[in-house]
């Protein structure tokens, strides 16, 4: 083979080389880009999908204006916070789990429990006046001997109480011993008898003078019941006369309660109604009872009434002026309770935080019924089940304020009005009325070509609390006679982002 063929067989190897080289490095470039945006897309797309939607931005001090991208605000020195698409479209407030539990926030459930409808009282211990008896003496005469001498003294059935002589009685039982020695007829002996007994000569003293011919005048008193001297009517030595009370009883076997009990829970009560009852000084010992009735009067002061209950004193432990905690117990029915710190009660209403399924937190108005001790009775806005806020329900509530005057001012605007809005314009515009115009009083702090400083009081059309802003001229020769330091009165409106001065007054000359 000559030079020249040899030449010309290594430059075509050389070419086939080159170029395969070219492709080989084209497709390696090709097959590691495409690689790359494999292994990058799922990772820009797990970014994409942890990323939340962020709908605008709001200044929380004045949450009617809206903004389409962040920075500061016009109305505070503050930066603009964002609102995210989950929170807008929930109803309620979202906390997160590590400031529940900074903040001690704490849930209960709603449920239904078997409760009566009983209520507490204190009594005081009175006697019972249908067991007190009155010991009287039905002659003339005069009381010897005092067994009992001093009131509130107890006495049992059947003790002495002490001895009458009554000298009236000596002539017909003489009479009856007479006609007995003189062996006078039945008839006669039989009418001696009679008369003695309409004398209210006891029959012992009647058959004692038969049988010894003695007559005895002297008889002794004896308690009838049980007790204690409630009253003491005479002294040793002192003369008695018929019909003359000498000692008043009263019984201990039982006793009455007498309680105040105000007219709402007064029509709850019935008679035969247990109750129980314990010694406020000892709530150990504790006793059992009926209530007997209600007295028919009611006191104009305290608007309340007095109900009577018969308590069983059959230990002799209560005594008149003792205090006792009565429990009244009513019908049981089952209802639907909620602790009493989980309701929020403004004097008008009573709200409860309930915790919703997706965590968010809803402010919710309910009614209430009884008090049942340190729950409460909830007749409507509740459902068995619920998790209410029982701790920290106020910072929520305030969360909850601020959102629904955001749900307010969203649920007024014209839903034309944000259909027609280019997409391009932000979503301030869109909100605020164009035609709308604001005047305040303020003082101007600066003036510029453009623009005027004012510090103003605050706005409530726009909810704007006292501050200073600058306002926008409508032209650079606009307002030349202001200066820094008048007081004015001035009228503005909303304009693109930012607000523009419609007039300017300073109080007290011309514009």
């Amino acid at each position: 083979m000559s030079r020249v063929q040899l030449s010309v067989v290594a430059l075509a190897a050389a070419l086939v080389i080159g170029g395969g080289a070219f492709y080989l490095g084209r497709s390696s470039a090709v097959s590691s880009h495409g690689v790359g945006a494999q292994g990058q897309a799922p990772a820009a797309a797990a970014s994409a999908a942890g990323e939340r939607k962020v709908l605008y931005w709001q200044d929380p001090m004045t949450p009617g204006a809206r903004f389409d991208k962040p920075g500061k605000s016009p109305f505070m020195d503050m930066q603009l916070q964002p609102v995210y698409a989950d929170e807008a479209s929930d109803t309620g407030v979202k906390v997160s789990s590590q400031v529940q539990q900074n903040l001690g926030i704490r849930t209960a459930v709603v449920k239904r429990a078997d409760v009566s409808a009983s209520f507490d009282a204190v009594g005081a211990v009175q006697f019972d006046e249908r067991l007190n008896v009155a010991v009287q003496t039905r002659t003339a005469g005069y009381l010897e001997r005092l067994a009992v001498r001093a009131p509130m003294e107890r006495v049992a059935k059947g003790q002495a109480l002490g001895t009458v002589f009554a000298p009236e009685w000596l002539g017909p039982l003489n009479e009856l011993i007479a006609l007995k020695r003189s062996g006078a007829s039945g008839e006669l002996v039989a009418a001696a008898r009679e008369r003695t007994r309409a004398m209210s000569i006891p029959a012992d003293l009647v058959r004692q003078a038969e049988e010894g011919s003695t007559p005895n005048a002297r008889y002794t008193l004896v308690a009838p019941a049980g007790g204690v001297i409630a009253e003491l009517g005479v002294r040793e030595g002192v003369a008695v006369s018929p019909g003359m009370t000498l000692f008043r009883i009263a019984g201990l076997e039982k006793v009455w309660a007498v309680a105040e009990v105000p007219e709402a829970q007064a029509v709850q009560l019935k008679r035969g109604q247990k109750v129980s009852a314990a010694l406020q000084a000892d709530p150990g010992q504790t006793f059992t009872g009926t209530m007997q009735e209600i007295l028919p009067q009611v006191n104009a002061t305290t608007r309340t009434l007095q109900a009577r209950f018969e308590v069983d004193n059959r230990g002799g432990k209560l005594v008149p002026g003792m205090l006792l905690r009565l429990q009244v117990a009513g019908p049981t029915a089952s209802r639907l309770v909620v602790p009493s710190e989980a309701i929020i009660r403004t004097g008008t209403r009573a709200v409860a935080i309930v915790r919703k399924d997706n965590g968010a937190f809803e402010p919710r108005e309910v009614k209430l019924g009884a008090e049942l001790g340190d729950q409460l009775e909830v007749l409507q806005g509740l459902a068995e089940g619920d998790q209410v806020v029982a701790s920290g329900q106020f910072l929520v509530d305030s969360e909850a304020r601020l959102r629904s005057v955001l749900g307010s001012l969203a649920a007024a605007e014209p839903a034309a009005t944000q259909a027609s809005a280019p997409a391009s314009m932000p979503a301030s515009k869109a909100a605020a009325p164009a035609a709308a115009s604001y005047m305040a009083q303020g003082k101007v702090e600066s003036v510029e070509a453009d623009s005027l400083t004012i510090s103003h009081g605050a706005i409530a059309e726009l909810k704007w609390p006292a501050m200073t802003m600058g306002f926008n001229k409508p032209s650079a020769k606009a307002f030349p006679d202001v200066k820094p330091g008048d007081s004015v009165h001035f009228e503005f409106k909303k304009k693109g982002d930012d607000y523009e001065l419609v007039s300017v007054h300073r109080l007290g000359g011309a514009k």
